[in-house]
């Protein structure tokens, strides 16, 4: 019982399963971010193109390239754990300005969403891409 008890209370960090577990995290948050978000910005899967938010005010042409870096291109980064926690970064800050800005005077249950993945976003900054990634065997065999 105590074995038990330990076993639940305790985070091995070299365990595969843990490097497993990021792995699946990172798939299912960006996958989540180009399936959801992403195809609709470039008009996949929907009838008409979605206008995009320019709370900054800057060129149209430049928020949505932006937007559509941020919801289609980095997150697949993220899947292959390639440059990992460079392509959450400006993914993360897009997912908070639609948080803090966007949706700063909506209900909880729409700002939800845009919090959701800034965390999430923010966890895969914090964690890395895991032994399960390009980075990985990038940086193994740089011997880094």
């Amino acid at each position: 019982m105590k074995k038990l008890f330990i076993k639940l209370l305790s985070s091995d960090l070299k365990n595969p399963l843990y490097n497993f577990a990021i792995l699946l995290f990172r798939i299912g948050i960006a996958a989540q971010l180009i399936v959801v978000h992403g195809l609709k910005k470039i008009g996949i899967g929907v009838t008409s193109v979605e206008v995009i938010p320019n709370p900054f005010g800057f060129p149209d042409t430049m928020n949505n390239f932006i937007a559509i870096m941020a919801n289609v291109y980095l997150p697949f980064f993220i899947i292959i754990g390639l440059f990992t926690r460079a392509a959450a970064f400006p993914a993360m800050m897009v997912t908070a300005t639609g948080y803090f800005i966007v949706h700063a005077n909506d209900v909880n249950t729409i700002k939800d969403i845009p919090y959701m993945y800034t965390i999430s976003l923010l966890t895969i900054i914090f964690l890395g891409s895991g032994k399960y990634s390009l980075d990985y065997y990038i940086s193994k065999s740089l011997n880094v």
